[in-house]
């Protein structure tokens, strides 16, 4: 995939994916989870970001943040996280070698329906990878914080969230509603976040395109794909 320019104003909101190099591991164990946690606090308390959905899998991590005009740059929050987490896991398991995978990936995310389907897509990344059937059976994620009401003191609540119902016990069951249908519906939304880095409704997408001069999605490279007879 080519790389392509990154916009990243402050005060919006984020989908942030990092890799493993190469795909490979970059949490062995429980307390590693722990520690990747005990560092989004930390770089929360130093750059006023909120942070409103994540997901820890063993090879990549998932975080739906939003800046603010008080707080760091995209860039720097990223770069606090992911360097703070690489030294502490190349001192525990003696890693020597590139440890994340290039940059971060980062989608602006517009701040309506859009951003609790984007958080019902890093929430379901454990039912897509059959960890899980499902996601409230997965540890390491903010399902659970929305869905059930557990404590987790790194996750906020939007204000789409927030719409869903002024009661919170009902908010709770049309988020697990959602996410339930967002699994039959759309497979989970398999797929639906490749090649893009703006995911809202057409006007905000026109509008960051125009104002950044950008394309919402990522062209492939090469020669367009041979249409298969989809008789066969």
């Amino acid at each position: 995939m080519p790389r392509v320019a990154r916009i990243a104003p402050n005060e919006y909101i984020y989908h942030v994916l990092t890799r493993g190099n190469n795909r490979q591991d970059v949490f062995k164990g429980e307390s590693d989870y722990k520690k990747y946690k005990d560092i989004l606090r930390k770089y929360k308390e130093n750059y006023k970001f909120k942070l409103y959905h994540y997901v820890l899998m063993r090879n990549h991590v998932h975080l739906v943040l939003e800046t603010t005009e008080r707080g760091g740059k995209l860039s720097e929050i990223m770069k606090g996280i992911n360097l703070s987490y690489a030294q502490y896991y190349k001192n525990k398991h003696r890693h020597i070698g590139h440890f994340w995978q290039d940059r971060y990936k980062s989608i602006i995310i517009s701040k309506d329906d859009y951003l609790l389907a984007c958080g019902s897509y890093v929430e379901l990344n454990p039912v897509r990878a059959k960890i899980v059937e499902d996601p409230k059976d997965y540890k390491w994620s903010s399902y659970n914080t929305h869905a059930y009401r557990e404590e987790d003191v790194i996750v906020d609540e939007h204000p789409i969230y927030k719409e869903l119902s002024k009661d919170d016990g009902e908010r709770r069951k049309k988020y697990r509603e959602f996410v339930r249908g967002m699994i039959k519906e759309k497979n989970a939304m398999k797929g639906e976040m490749n090649r893009r880095i703006v995911y809202g409704s057409e006007d905000f997408v026109r509008k960051l395109e125009k104002e950044y001069k950008v394309m919402a999605t990522i062209k492939p490279q090469g020669r367009p794909r041979k249409e298969v007879n989809s008789d066969k």
